[in-house]
């Protein structure tokens, strides 16, 4: 297993990425020709190198960490265990007085890989005017896709990556959506529910919630379909010790024209049919509890204005960038696209 998590510094970005979607330890790590350590490469290293715009062709020596945190073979288990608590890391390479990479110690290790305590808040109580007449008898999380609701395949991604503490947030025809889960038993999940007497936004909801978290949380709209790592989310927000994370997916807008540039009234270049990129909210928020501190009880009040109100306060917020599939079911178009994905994106699930 040790073998298969090693590679050279002139390994690719893709050849990394394609060793920590394999396998259970979640990085790579870079070693020389006598194999002493020399960095390792984490999922939250790559999202940090896309969002510098670092390519997957690129080598991992661009975006490695070069000081990571080696223990020797004479170091205790309670001395690593007190190290991961105290780094935030879930994994420590074991190498010998020369370096040389000997084992791979994990949290895992040490703790059962079970469920996760996390909430996960989905927003479920949206009119879905944009999918009339769809959404004149059903909510929109409830819409099919793939054979069964939206929301339901939201549930079962993030249960199937241990979490099953959910809230939903709901309003239009709630009913529906509490006939389908219920207490979340039969989909091994505890589901409670926030409902809205009045829309109160993305975030203006959350003042609903009778129990604060103890830990950071999700939050994420009702209508998205993804197939994102919501642990490798969890552990980035971590890593970077921020209030709040936000997923952003990179997008690109075609300029049907010709743009040029100008000095003055002189042309100095031109550009024909150019597609800008931009980096686009996801939908998909993780927030430190105390975020709950700045939302007033029964005032409405979007994500957007919540962050806004954290960035003039000073809070720290990152962005995950998003690598894996995500589409928005917000207009027909939308939805037949998700449907077409669906058996490629989710097979098996």
């Amino acid at each position: 297993m040790l073998d298969s998590i090693l590679l050279p510094e002139d390994a690719l970005v893709r050849d990394a990425l394609t060793q920590i979607d394999a396998g259970s330890s979640q990085l790579a790590i870079i070693v020389d020709a006598e194999r002493r350590v020399i960095g390792v490469v984490t999922d939250g290293d790559v999202r940090r190198g896309l969002l510098a715009g670092v390519t997957l062709d690129d080598t991992v020596e661009k975006i490695m960490n070069r000081s990571p945190k080696l223990v020797s073979v004479d170091v205790s288990d309670d001395e690593i265990q007190a190290l991961m608590r105290r780094e935030v890391i879930h994994q420590v390479p074991i190498v010998d007085g020369e370096g040389r990479i000997v084992a791979l110690r994990t949290i895992d290790t040490f703790v059962a890989a079970d469920r996760l305590e996390n909430k996960v808040v989905l927003m479920a109580g949206g009119l879905g005017k944009r999918l009339r007449p769809l959404t004149e008898t059903v909510p929109k999380p409830m819409l099919p896709v793939g054979g069964r609701p939206l929301l339901e395949t939201l549930v079962q991604s993030f249960v199937d990556q241990g979490f099953y503490r959910f809230e939903f947030s709901v309003n239009y025809r709630a009913e529906a959506i509490e006939a389908h889960f219920g207490d979340g038993y039969r989909f091994g999940a505890e589901i409670g529910y926030l409902r809205e007497t009045d829309a109160l936004g993305t975030a203006g909801s959350l003042s609903l919630m009778s129990n604060r978290p103890e830990a950071p949380f999700f939050v994420m709209n009702g209508d998205i379909l993804t197939s994102i790592n919501f642990r490798h989310m969890l552990d980035f927000h971590r890593e970077s010790r921020a209030t709040a994370t936000v997923a952003v997916f990179e997008k690109g807008i075609d300029i049907p024209y010709g743009v040029v540039e100008l000095e003055g009234d002189r042309l100095v270049a031109i550009r024909e049919k150019p597609t800008h990129n931009f980096f686009i909210s996801a939908g998909i928020y993780i927030l430190e509890p105390g975020v709950l501190d700045r939302i007033e009880a029964g005032k409405t009040l979007d994500m957007p204005d919540l962050f806004s109100r954290m960035i003039e306060g000073g809070e720290t917020i990152s962005a995950f960038p998003i690598r894996e599939y995500w589409r928005d079911i917000g207009q027909h178009q939308d939805l037949d696209r998700a449907e077409e994905d669906f058996p490629q994106v989710f097979a098996g699930r």
